[in-house]
């Protein structure tokens, strides 16, 4: 089993951050947190490196179902979504698989609750 969802778009980077982040919301999910690959590895070690963004999508009633399920299931929420760029005019997107990381938490309620999340983020790839 794959734990990630992935889509090449033809698009650039930026337009592709921007159609992700309107197609999760529409799937109701928003962007908590922003990690700049790119920039945090020059900053911090001086590496040149693709334009490579992760993006924190939480959909608030699904986090609260799980949240709901097990107290500490937000050591791996949000849901991470990488947007990087593969060459000028083309931008790969990929999506954690909710279930294969929810394998290491042995309570069948949140793998049920965990298949929800992974639909809703499937859907979201395959609509880009």
């Amino acid at each position: 089993m794959s734990y990630y969802f992935a889509k090449t778009l033809n698009m650039r980077f930026e337009q592709a951050i921007d159609h992700v982040v309107s197609a999760l919301k529409d799937e109701g999910f928003g962007i908590v947190s922003t990690i700049d690959v790119q920039d945090t590895l020059k900053k911090k070690i001086d590496v040149d490196f693709h334009p490579y963004r992760i993006l924190g999508a939480c959909n608030p009633r699904l986090a609260y179902e799980a949240l709901s399920i097990e107290d500490k299931i937000g050591t791996m929420l949000p849901c991470n979504v990488v947007v990087q760029a593969t060459t000028d005019t083309t931008t790969e997107v990929a999506a954690i698989d909710p279930v294969a990381s929810m394998q290491a938490v042995a309570n069948p309620r949140l793998a049920e609750a965990a298949t929800g999340v992974q639909a809703k983020l499937r859907k979201v790839i395959e609509s880009l």
